[in-house]
């Protein structure tokens, strides 16, 4: 004969927990915001309805990083529970508003809260550093906006080291993941400049951008920061934030570099106008004292040769740092992060070859 098993109330309603928390461990769920209130100045309470349907929500307010307002669209991720009361709820670890409407709402909200805080003022803004070697860029590196990135640095300017780190651009988890990054360039303070890029996506896309604790982040950077976010359209709580605002991606790679070949155009020209002044004084000095001809233009011509070799110098510097020469030369540069397990391109002249790490080894 069965034995029925017999519970008590405080076991069934833990059991009952433990079972939708193995079902539905971190479910997201969409639906529109009503009945929103803060008790206490920390605990959130809120309804999430559908035509047909509604359910209570709880959050923690630390947890709570876009205004909401009753009648916005949002995405939660959250645990479903019983509470000691027989009470089904949601409890939400993130939330996100989706739709223009939403998106736009809490931007505005979130706009004006962080101005009047100052976080956007124009004073606190640094410039980009003059002499730039190292730049530490954040963000998906199987994304377009950043192979555009590192197509327009080596096509301007050669031998500057980029350490980047792989982050999701979208999503609920991907401010998490922006602010760590953030913070480890900081910590290790050996890049000049953090670039913070992602190529253009719909407004549900760049959402991430406007989460209250990136912004923050991005605004007490102790190292500069650019943004090159979406397009020329677009804008983000994190752009008002940023030391300096690029248009886009490639635009953010054009703000930080030299353009060789404009550099080298500029060269040629010092040299002619050299030369022409050079033309100059000595019709000068013929017309004024023949007597000091010979010495003084002998003096003028060491000038001229000595200026003249260093900016040959510096084009032949130029060009010797093209990436395009290495790859001939039979080299090999290689883009991702170098550790176990990662994933890495490989390019050649001719070829863009994916590859996987196995192992890692300090250079002795």
């Amino acid at each position: 004969m069965q034995v029925e098993q017999v519970y008590s109330v405080s076991d069934f309603q833990a059991v009952c927990n433990q079972i939708m928390e193995t079902a539905f461990s971190g479910v997201i769920i969409e639906g529109e915001v009503a009945s929103f209130k803060i008790n206490q100045g920390k605990f959130v309470f809120f309804d999430l309805k559908d035509e047909q349907s509604s359910v209570s929500c709880f959050m923690m307010k630390f947890a709570l990083r876009f205004p909401l307002e009753d009648g916005m669209k949002v995405r939660v991720r959250a645990i479903p529970k019983l509470t000691n009361w027989g009470k089904f709820s949601l409890t939400v670890q993130a939330i996100m508003p989706v739709g223009e409407g939403s998106l736009k709402k809490s931007f505005e909200l979130l706009k004006k809260k962080l101005t009047e805080e100052g976080l956007f003022a124009v004073e606190k803004k640094r410039p980009l550093p003059v002499k730039i070697v190292k730049i530490g860029v954040i963000s998906s590196t199987q994304a377009a906006g950043y192979a555009d990135f590192c197509k327009i640095l080596n096509e301007r300017w050669g031998g500057l080291e980029v350490l980047t780190a792989h982050t999701q651009v979208q999503g609920m988890v991907a401010a998490d993941q922006i602010i760590k990054a953030l913070n480890y360039f900081n910590e290790r303070g050996e890049v000049d400049v953090i670039a913070i890029i992602r190529g253009g996506g719909s407004a549900d896309d760049l959402a991430v951008f406007n989460d209250e604790a990136l912004v923050r982040a991005v605004a007490a950077s102790k190292i500069p920061v650019i943004t090159g976010i979406g397009h020329e359209v677009d804008e983000s709580l994190c752009d008002l934030a940023a030391d300096v605002v690029a248009s886009t991606p490639s635009n953010a790679a054009q703000m930080l570099t030299k353009d060789k070949r404009q550099i080298k155009v500029e060269v040629l020209s010092d040299i002619e106008r050299t030369r022409n002044l050079f033309n100059s004084k000595v019709d000068e000095l013929i017309a004024q004292n023949r007597g000091e001809i010979t010495k003084v233009g002998r003096e003028i011509v060491v000038k001229i040769t000595t200026q003249e070799t260093e900016l040959a110098g510096l084009v032949r510097t130029l060009e010797e740092l093209n990436p395009e020469k290495v790859l001939a030369r039979g080299y090999a540069l290689t883009r991702g992060k170098i550790e176990k397990g990662a994933e890495i391109e490989i390019v050649t002249k001719n070829q863009i070859a994916k590859a996987d790490i196995k192992e890692v080894k300090e250079r002795k």
